[in-house]
């Protein structure tokens, strides 16, 4: 086999960050009574998604902090509806925080997938997700025992796609370039960073990206198709 250490993103690669977010907003917008201020459920996660989207290319960029990220994407939605409420968004976030990493969907066949890599390949996480939130999605999920260690961004100050990164998890797994291979489902983090060393990479296309700058090493629609690759 060409590979023994295989990298995988966590949110929308494995663990339903999507579906699980969505689930823990329905939750706080009931809890919070958030309907006083919006037309419908999907007026308020419609808004916080466009900042949302726009603040985490910014995190990523080093341009914001992580403390200013999670202040303004969840005030936004607030104060796009004309609501100057500081404590009220502090607080629904804190329930958020609280709420998502217990949710527990996986995205199809990543059971039945890990499973069959496990006996064959070194398993590691490397993600940009939070560590206080991380580990507990995993633990939530019954996941973690798959895995080896658990690379963050949050650990080093780095995110994907900067090599640094790519270069800290391989140094620290013990594992070569030329034997490692990335999987994830963010096209700029995931497969342009890895890329960007020299690593082989399998990119999730769940969104159906069609507009590629680069062939990828290998591109799937669906987790259970690894199983042809590896």
């Amino acid at each position: 086999m060409k590979y023994k250490n295989i990298f995988f993103d966590l949110d929308d690669t494995l663990w339903n960050f999507t579906e699980n977010a969505y689930d823990s907003f329905v939750e706080v917008y009931d809890l919070h009574q958030l309907n006083r201020y919006f037309d419908s459920f999907e007026h308020f996660y419609t808004l916080y998604k466009e900042c949302n989207t726009r603040l985490w290319v910014e995190y990523g960029n080093g341009e914001i902090t992580k403390d200013e990220l999670n202040a303004q994407r969840f005030y936004y939605p607030l104060q796009a509806v004309g609501v100057d409420d500081t404590q009220l968004s502090e607080a629904y976030a804190g329930d958020f925080f609280k709420l998502i990493p217990t949710k527990k969907k996986l995205l199809p066949d990543a059971i039945e997938l890990l499973d069959y890599l496990s006996p064959k390949y070194r398993l590691f996480i490397l993600s940009n997700g939070f560590k206080e939130l991380q580990y507990k999605k995993m633990a939530s999920a019954n996941i973690s025992h798959y895995f080896e260690k658990v690379i963050l961004s949050d650990d080093i100050l780095i995110h994907k796609p900067f090599p640094e990164i790519f270069h800290f998890a391989l140094s620290s797994t013990q594992s070569n370039i030329g034997d490692s291979i990335m999987i994830g489902d963010s096209w700029d983090a995931d497969i342009v960073g890895a890329k960007g060393v020299n690593m082989d990479q399998i990119f999730l296309n769940n969104a159906n990206k069609i507009d590629f700058s680069f062939q990828p090493t290998f591109a799937i629609q669906n987790l259970i198709d690894i199983k042809v690759i590896l």
